[in-house]
């Protein structure tokens, strides 16, 4: 492609392109909505190998930006100065800030706003982060019930200084409540200047890419799991995920793209090489890719892919296409885990370990192992769904079943491939 090189985009300097296909995968009665997003690369000169991820430059929602403006008493056309230079104050909410979720160096400047008698607050600086608190690739399926931190007392003081002392209270606190919860709650008010200096900046979130740009010129695809959620009476949810399934009608609004190269999820460079690929729910974001590419290299390597979601009536993505792979011979086995389609929960560790002789003689063979998805249960189920492989049909010990997948094919090899989130 002509024009600008690969080079010139990045978090800082963003392509603004357009979403040009923008659909729900998901069946009829789905508890989930799973999209197929599709963007343009126009003039960009932006280029990608599967593997690859896009990152995304998210805007707030603007009823978010709304309530802040209404319970703040700010006017919206005021010009302020943000890092990204002057502009209004709903610009800066919506574009320059990350408001759809709270910080603990806000709730930690409560102390200096909530009015109290006799009480004196002191300020212990919580640095550990929240896992879960930032959303990317994939996205996170479901969110803990609602948590509520007790305090000592009804005192407005009191409650704030048991947060800024109880890390455990602060994290359960932000869980559930974003700037504008905590600000009706305390009735605290801020100049545009402090809030600024408390929030964290808008960052980009980063996509596995789901599509090969040899079978897609000029374009870029995702498949990206939409995370919606409601406290307190009021919606949120992930902040890209949103951006993209509401605010991006295709053609309309341009958004900031740019790519993110994997040095280690690569295919193996003989196309003769076997893969096995497990990519559970938006977990085949990248395996589409891999096939895609697959196919069009050529070449004799057999495509072993594991897929699973909660029901093939609602959860098949792309059913057509896998079934074409299939129908064309390139897709050699198709293996799926459908959890909620019978009475007991199947996921794809459960297949992994009842295909385990084939499995290992692939592995013997020197086939290569792709794993994409959740990384707090799925990844590790899979992994020792993997070291039980090497115990049981290579008649390893356990120190050596898991030195041989930990170190010889993650490390040594570098076969055992994961891009998990």
């Amino acid at each position: 492609m002509a024009g600008a090189t690969k080079s010139e985009w990045s978090a800082k300097n963003p392509y603004y392109t357009n979403i040009i296909e923008n659909y729900v995968l998901n069946g009829e009665g789905s508890r989930k909505e799973t999209r197929h997003i599709v963007f343009e690369l126009g003039d960009s000169g932006l280029d990608y190998k599967v593997g690859d991820a896009l990152g995304v430059v998210p805007e707030n929602p603007p009823h978010i930006v709304e309530e802040l403006l209404e319970v703040q008493g700010w006017d919206r056309d005021q010009i302020v100065t943000t890092h990204n230079g002057e502009r209004t104050i709903y610009e800066a909410l919506k574009k320059d800030y990350e408001v759809h979720l709270a910080s603990k160096k806000f709730v930690q400047s409560l102390a200096e706003k909530v009015v109290s008698t006799g009480i004196k607050i002191t300020v212990k600086m919580v640095s550990r982060s929240r896992a879960g608190q930032q959303w990317s690739a994939s996205e996170q399926e479901l969110l803990p019930p609602e948590l509520a931190p007790s305090a000592p007392s009804d005192s407005p003081a009191e409650k704030v200084e048991h947060l800024i002392t109880d890390q455990k209270a602060m994290e359960d606190y932000l869980w559930t409540r974003d700037y504008v919860d905590i600000m009706r709650e305390f009735s605290a008010k801020y100049s545009p200047e402090e809030f600024f200096e408390l929030a964290g900046r808008v960052k980009p979130r980063l996509y596995s890419i789901a599509s090969s740009h040899d079978a897609h010129p000029g374009l870029v695809e995702l498949t990206v799991g939409i995370v919606r959620f409601s406290y307190h009476g009021r919606d949120r949810g992930g902040l890209a995920t949103q951006f993209m399934a509401d605010e991006i009608s295709t053609g309309q609004q341009r958004v900031g793209v740019f790519m993110s190269p994997t040095k280690s999820f690569v295919l193996p460079k003989e196309t003769e090489t076997d893969i096995i690929m497990v990519g559970p729910g938006t977990g085949i974001a990248p395996f589409r890719a891999f096939m895609e590419q697959r196919v069009f290299d050529g070449g004799n390597g057999r495509n072993w892919l594991f897929f699973g979601d909660q029901s093939a009536k609602t959860e098949f993505y792309y059913k057509d296409t896998i079934e074409s792979w299939l129908d064309g011979g390139h897709l050699y086995r198709f293996t799926t885990a459908w959890s909620r389609d019978q009475a007991e929960k199947i996921y794809v560790q459960h297949r992994l370990k009842e295909h385990g002789a084939e499995i290992w003689e692939w592995f013997e063979n020197g086939a290569y192992f792709y794993i994409c998805g959740d990384k707090t249960y799925m990844a590790k189920d899979v992994h020792k769904a993997l070291i039980n492989i090497a115990i049981d049909h290579g008649g390893m010990s356990e120190s050596d079943a898991t030195h041989f997948i930990e170190k010889t094919m993650m490390k040594e090899q570098k076969r055992y491939l994961r891009d998990v989130y």
